[in-house]
């Protein structure tokens, strides 16, 4: 792909044709991948080293935490935003290739469905993270973890294990829980905008 490709594919990503989209690249882009980035390995980073259960052994905290965390939510979040932006992605790369303005893009109705339909898969990936955060992580982390440890034959198939700074895990679930819900809140404001757009309420940038 040549340098003007890649140039109108960067600007098309990093500006997209509508205010909303601009606003939902910089809150994306700074605050959402910041905070996960820096506080998440603050909050997540050495949780499996200081996740203790009785009795304190290692093959059974690792059991247990394997149990307790069957994928980690960094890596969890990191995955929903990386889908994410695909569709958005394939757009603007599809637009680059075919020398299309940003400016032009909401002028003609194939080119603005299209850019809609990425939006609306946008939309439908997050809800389909929010869904699968509920399943695997719930709202609340709580301090004990009831583990099921009879696959190690151990004399107990129920023991008890310590959530570390579980106040803290549960402030950042709810957190990425907002974020969730704004990028959809914002998504949904730019199929607005975009649809307003092509009936001339407003007018184009």
């Amino acid at each position: 792909m040549s340098p003007n490709y890649m140039r109108s594919f960067s600007e098309g990503c990093l500006r997209p044709p509508t205010v909303i989209g601009q606003f939902h690249t910089l809150f994306f882009g700074s605050v959402r991948m910041f905070f996960l980035g820096v506080l998440g390995f603050a909050v997540y980073g050495n949780e499996a080293l200081h996740f203790s259960c009785d009795p304190d052994k290692r093959e059974v905290n690792l059991f247990c935490y394997n149990q307790f965390r069957p994928i980690t939510p960094q890596v969890f979040w990191a995955l929903q935003l990386v889908i994410v932006l695909v569709p958005g992605a394939f757009f603007h790369l599809y637009a680059a290739c075919k020398s299309i303005k940003q400016e032009d893009i909401l002028k003609k109705s194939f080119y603005a469905g299209f850019y809609m339909f990425s939006v609306f898969l946008r939309i439908i990936l997050e809800a389909v993270a929010f869904w699968l955060q509920i399943q695997l992580f719930g709202f609340k982390v709580n301090a004990i973890y009831m583990c099921d440890v009879g696959a190690l034959e151990k004399k107990f198939n129920i023991t008890r294990c310590m959530v570390p700074e579980h106040l803290e895990k549960t402030i950042f679930l709810i957190a990425m829980y907002t974020f969730t819900v704004i990028t959809v809140v914002l998504c949904i404001a730019e199929i607005f905008e975009i649809s307003c757009r092509r009936l001339g309420i407003l007018k184009s940038q």
